[in-house]
């Protein structure tokens, strides 16, 4: 039999030592039978001038700055790739390796190659994480932390890309849905504004020269057309750019501004309802799968803060928190807050009387993945006709304005 040295992860502590058996396969199994996560696994006559090597590749640190920052794409892409390798059961520091020098952005790639070093160097897997907190959150590092502890690191790694799919369709769902209104509207101003620049004008002389009385639409549009060309104009595009900077200063600055407008978000037709759906999707993958791994409800809740930037959310997650922390339960303190519905605060019911609460936010969370899904697709098929009257309206209305006068002169020759 040979001798093999390893490292891992056991209990959430690193251990390293000596293992004898036939072949790397072997030494593997009985390591996974004793639940250590292999990061390295080397036959012992290799160790030294492998360490050796390793060491002369050793840096002091990595800065991002100036360099091209890993997108979300990246960071799941990485997941995928390393939860799938651990999955197979590659020692840590050999996947880490191995994608280093797959991964394409440059960033990412000394990004990885930092973790396996520091892993290298006896610091645990979520430690090593958790120094790029910009690109791994809390959620994260938590679901790492319970895999080390568990020994079923490639369980939850596998959860952590489920949850990054989840909140990455819902991105997309959102800026799909928003992608198209906000492209016909820019369109409608666009032409709308050139019509009343460059079109307008025209229309203008030759009324002058008929010095016939236009109606009162016709004069309407002559005189938004004067406004806009002349230092009118500019003063409403530098109102509209100073309106915009107090309204992000004060939403950002003012506590109680900020309150007000991300309470009237929630509040808004169709996309309050759309972005209310979304937000208790992830809250409700995210406690489940903290649950699941062992994490104690007031951490999870303090995690679930993560999930949104929305200060109404964050106040109601706080409240349950306290509320968790003076003894009352989740079903009791989810109906107290008026931001839970109802349905939302029955399901957490049932998980709680029959202890399976983990497995009760899972279902709550593809229930409103569903409902999620269905606010999109009905927003994506009430837009369309609302958009097509509006530039219709919009810009129909301005060259029958401005026709108008014409139809006019016709009627008094006849």
């Amino acid at each position: 039999m040979d001798a093999f040295t390893y490292k891992g992860i056991s209990d959430g502590k690193y251990v390293e030592g000596d293992i004898e058996a036939l072949n790397v396969d072997e030494a593997s199994h009985k390591l996974k039978e004793q639940k250590i996560i292999i990061t390295n696994l080397v036959r012992a006559s290799k160790k030294t001038k492998k360490d050796t090597k390793d060491k002369k590749k050793k840096g002091s640190g990595i800065s991002l700055f100036g360099k091209k920052q890993p997108k979300v794409e990246d960071i799941l892409i990485f997941s995928k790739q390393f939860a799938t390798m651990v999955k197979a059961g590659l020692p840590i520091l050999q996947v880490l390796a191995m994608l280093r020098d797959q991964l394409e952005n440059p960033a990412m790639t000394e990004v990885v190659e930092e973790i396996r070093k520091s892993l290298e160097g006896g610091v645990t897997l979520s430690k090593c994480f958790e120094k790029y907190p910009k690109l791994f959150d809390n959620v994260y590092i938590n679901l790492i932390k319970a895999g080390e502890a568990s020994g079923k690191l490639d369980v939850f790694l596998l959860k952590i890309v489920e949850s990054l799919e989840k909140k990455e369709n819902i991105r997309k769902k959102i800026k799909s849905a928003l992608m198209y209104p906000s492209i016909m509207f820019t369109v409608a101003v666009t032409v709308s504004a050139f019509m009343l620049i460059k079109v307008v004008p025209v229309f203008a002389k030759m009324y002058d020269g008929m010095g016939i009385e236009l109606p009162a639409a016709t004069a309407t549009i002559m005189a938004m057309s004067d406004f806009l060309r002349g230092t009118g104009g500019l003063i409403l595009l530098l109102s509209l750019i100073s309106f915009f900077g107090a309204f992000k200063y004060l939403t950002s600055k003012n506590e109680k501004i900020k309150y007000a407008w991300h309470k009237q978000v929630l509040k808004l037709p169709v996309f309050g309802d759309m972005i209310l759906k979304s937000m208790l999707a992830r809250i409700s993958l995210i406690m489940g799968n903290l649950s699941a791994a062992g994490v104690n409800l007031l951490e999870s809740l303090e995690i679930a803060k993560s999930v949104s930037t929305n200060v109404v959310v964050l106040e109601s997650l706080e409240n349950i928190k306290k509320g968790v922390f003076s003894g009352d339960t989740l079903t009791k303190l989810f109906l107290k807050d008026p931001l839970f519905p109802p349905t939302f605060s029955q399901l957490i019911s049932v998980g709680e009387q029959t202890g399976q609460l983990d497995e009760m936010f899972g279902s709550v969370a593809k229930y409103y993945e569903s409902e999620f899904d269905t606010v999109v697709d009905n927003l994506s098929s009430l837009i369309e006709p609302i958009m097509i009257v509006f530039m219709g309206l919009m810009i129909g209305g301005l060259m029958i304005a401005m026709y108008s006068p014409i139809f006019n002169v016709g009627s008094l020759i006849n």
